[in-house]
């Protein structure tokens, strides 16, 4: 599987969304392992610098664009059953579910880490990222149904039967927000105004672990916290 690769060192590009759009594409047509696939391709890009509400919303529609040209192609090329196509569809929408939970995870881990080695982030950056955060689940199910609207039938219903579930009943990534914008709550709560910005900047330390998480080093980093965090009900 090819990588995508940034022309400009971090900052997003329409080459990045170019590669990553074209990956999708090639992972939903040969249909294997999607979800796993498009989870880790949606991760490496997470994992660069910037990721603010229009990064966010590029990468989303790149992977979703993908998906959908992906599906098309596979449904003129080949006489496939239905199902062979379907499948893919909402495996890659999953994938990519995954891997925006996982920026929110990374961003939530970002702030332990902070609190165990005693930094702390200024109240206007911890303010600013919580307001990006807070829309990444609208943003994803927007972008789901405007890529539906613009598909052709059978994915174009696929799509849009999975934002309606997802409306409905959750997602994952709102799932890992809950918890996420929880512990930037607290955080927020607990500066004053004039709190000094310590250290490396939250947007750098999100991205420090989405980098490790594209290495499949999550698992380790949180049993680095783990001492830190109390989960519920204890």
């Amino acid at each position: 599987m090819q990588s995508a690769t940034s022309s400009d060192g971090g900052g997003g590009t329409v080459t990045d969304t170019s590669v990553l759009e074209a990956e999708v594409r090639n992972i939903v047509v040969q249909g294997s392992n999607v979800q796993k696939d498009v989870h880790d391709l949606t991760v490496k890009a997470l994992s660069r610098q910037h990721r603010d509400h229009e990064s966010l919303r590029d990468v989303i529609g790149a992977v979703l664009k993908g998906v959908r040209e992906g599906a098309e192609h596979k449904l003129q090329q080949t006489p496939v059953q239905v199902q062979t196509v379907l499948k893919p569809i909402r495996d890659a929408v999953a994938g990519l579910d995954g891997a925006l939970a996982q920026f929110a995870e990374a961003s939530k881990l970002a702030l332990e880490e902070a609190a165990g080695r005693a930094q702390k982030f200024s109240n206007d950056e911890l303010v600013r990222v919580r307001k990006d955060l807070e829309g990444v689940e609208n943003l994803f199910l927007e972008t789901l149904q405007s890529s539906a609207s613009t598909a052709h039938k059978v994915v174009s219903e696929t799509l849009h039967d999975l934002a309606t579930h997802a409306r409905r009943n959750g997602t994952a990534v709102g799932s890992q927000l809950k918890d996420t914008l929880e512990a930037f709550n607290q955080q927020v709560a607990s500066l004053g105004h004039d709190q000094l910005e310590a250290g490396i900047e939250l947007t750098h330390a999100i991205t420090s672990i989405m980098r490790e998480a594209a290495a499949d080093a999550l698992n380790s980093i949180a049993d680095r916290v783990k001492p830190n965090h109390k989960p519920k009900g204890n």
